[in-house]
């Protein structure tokens, strides 16, 4: 299975990547993964990376696009990956389709989780980090026994700035401006399939799979 995985931020592409590479036994390929490994392990790749990231510059998409074809190229993937969150743009979509081509591949299905903004705003700015252990917390759906004060290690807890609800909205826009085309563009080609991202993770999961012709 070769599937890729759309969706907004804060809309569980993750969750559901994760949980599909358990059941699909498909390794799930997340760009932001990628990258952050390749700069760790300091690859050819990732040295080029780190010198856009050390300048506060967005890296490249040949970068990211070398990245993603030097990972699909490895055993694991050679009969199927999830891609997390990538594409993000038509063309990178069409730089992927050109590289699944030259493997004498194509993509089986591209799953698109809907969320409303309303609902992805209260998600991510509901989010509530501890300053000293790092451990998260949601204002609502699972809040700390003591408001603003961390279970584990009574550190105090505080809103990063990219979760607050303006940040949010402005990450919304740049989604929906970048990817509503990439979405006409698989809808086009027959891959794309469009799910509901609200309820809980295994029912999404149901969602996809059926989406997938598996459940």
């Amino acid at each position: 299975m070769r599937l890729v995985l759309l969706g907004p931020p804060g809309a569980g592409k993750g969750t559901q990547a994760r949980m599909l590479e358990t059941k699909l036994q498909t390794p799930q390929i997340a760009s932001g993964d990628l990258l952050r490994t390749a700069v760790r392990n300091r690859t050819a790749l990732g040295v080029q990376a780190q010198a856009f990231m050390d300048k506060g510059a967005l890296v490249p998409d040949d970068l990211v696009l070398g990245m993603i074809e030097e990972r699909l190229s490895q055993s694991d993937a050679q009969s199927g990956f999830i891609l997390d969150g990538f594409p993000r743009t038509v063309a990178q979509a069409e730089v992927l389709g050109r590289i699944l081509a030259q493997r004498h591949e194509k993509l089986d299905r591209v799953v698109a989780i809907t969320v409303p903004d309303e609902e992805i705003v209260k998600r991510i700015s509901g989010r509530r980090t501890c300053r000293s252990c790092g451990a998260m917390y949601h204002v609502i759906y699972e809040p700390p026994r003591t408001v603003n004060v961390c279970n584990s290690c009574g550190g105090e807890l505080y809103q990063r700035e990219d979760d607050a609800e303006q940040t949010v909205r402005a990450r919304l826009q740049v989604y929906a401006s970048s990817t509503k085309p990439l979405l006409d563009y698989y809808g086009r080609a027959g891959f794309l399939a469009e799910v509901g991202g609200i309820g809980r993770p295994e029912q999404i999961e149901h969602r996809i799979l059926s989406a997938l012709g598996i459940a």
